[in-house]
Parts: structure tokens; C-alpha cells; sequence
């Protein structure tokens, strides 16, 4: 039994029929991930009560602030170490 592949790689640029043609009348643009976002915030609208939504997003906030301050402190220190191994060099 010949086996299928698990994953079948897309062309890079999506085929597109001209337009007026009959093919294109056929073809519809279909978009396999929907804005989730919304639905995400639907549901949680649904399922939270307000300040456990305010309490989610704010804790969101901190991890998003979080990552932005780990990522300065690295380049800080990427450029500090710069800086010294030209400063400080053998005597």
C-alpha cells in the first residue's frame, strides 16, 4: 500500500486565474485561519467576567513588558561589552 505524505509543501504563489475567465468564476478565495483574535476575545467576553478579562490582559501587558525590557538589557549589554573590549584592551 503506497503511503501518503503527511505534509504537502504550497506553491509560494498562490495560482490565479485571469480575470473574466470562467475558472475564476469557479475558484473563491478560501482563508483556512480566520481572524482568531476576535473570536478569542468573543469567547472570553463570554466565558469571563470583566475583571477577570482586565486581569488577563494586564497580566499580558506585563509579559509583553517584560520581553521588551529582557530585550533592551541584552542589547545594552551587547553594546557595553562592545564599548569595553575596545576601551579596556592589554597593556
Amino acid at each position: 500500500m503506497p503511503s501518503r505524505p503527511l505534509y504537502v509543501a504550497r506553491p509560494r504563489t498562490p495560482f490565479r486565474a485571469p480575470l473574466g475567465s470562467p475558472l475564476r468564476a469557479q475558484l473563491r478565495v478560501v482563508r483556512p485561519h480566520a481572524p482568531v483574535a476576535g473570536a478569542l476575545r468573543a469567547v472570553e467576553a463570554f466565558l469571563l467576567s470583566g475583571g477577570q478579562q482586565t486581569a488577563r490582559r494586564n497580566a499580558w501587558a506585563a509579559v509583553v513588558a517584560d520581553r521588551q525590557r529582557a530585550r533592551d538589557r541584552r542589547e545594552a549589554e551587547h553594546e557595553m561589552a562592545a564599548l569595553m573590549s575596545g576601551v579596556i584592551g592589554p597593556r
